[in-house]
């Protein structure tokens, strides 16, 4: 697919790319990326699960929480995912669209009992879907599977603090700035080392 000149520009300006953003300081790359995608079938996609998977979340959190989980998932997966790879670019919705995904199953879990069969059913389908998703990373290795699993783990927590108590949100949110706060310091002594 031809890439015009002013998307290989704003790609280049918002694409994940950890030295731009701990050395240099381009920090809105974290959230750029986010709303970036490769071409129309990874946009496609994102927008399809998003709308799947999205509206039986947004009926079971407030906005606020689905808000937070869905960013919160997102910035965890870009770190992973550097972590894995200082050199890696990456743009997607992945990250935060797993974490969807993970809180939808830590909601289930903490409902099991009042959910009963209904709840080994969902199991059984979210694991099928998890086990897709893990072939086509295998499959396709320009799949950013440790994003996937850093935001699916992240929303799961999310997702699962907020189902017991929705209080929690703040909780979740605070410990996870502080978190990725602490984070930030390894990737900018990491990135330092590095010549591109």
């Amino acid at each position: 697919m031809t890439v015009e000149p002013w998307a290989r520009e704003w790609y280049g300006f918002g694409v994940l790319h950890g030295y731009s953003i701990f050395i240099k300081g381009e920090y809105y790359r974290l959230f750029s990326s986010m709303f970036l995608h490769n071409d129309m079938i990874h946009i496609s996609m994102n927008m399809l699960s998003l709308y799947m998977v999205g509206r039986m979340v947004e009926n079971l959190f407030r906005p606020w929480a689905y808000l937070g989980i869905y960013f919160l998932s997102g910035l965890f997966g870009s770190f992973l995912f550097l972590y894995v790879d200082l050199s890696g670019q990456a743009v997607g919705a992945s990250g935060a669209l797993f974490g969807i995904f993970g809180a939808l199953a830590g909601f289930a879990l903490v409902h099991r009992h009042r959910m009963q069969s209904a709840f080994i059913q969902f199991m059984r389908d979210f694991g099928i879907i998890l086990v897709i998703n893990f072939f086509i990373g295998i499959i396709f290795p320009s799949i950013a599977m440790s994003a996937h699993i850093g935001g699916l783990i992240t929303g799961f927590i999310g997702g699962f603090l907020i189902a017991k108590n929705s209080n929690f949100l703040w909780i979740y949110l605070f410990a996870g700035a502080i978190i990725l706060f602490s984070m930030s310091g390894y990737f900018e002594s990491a990135y330092s080392q590095i010549v591109f």
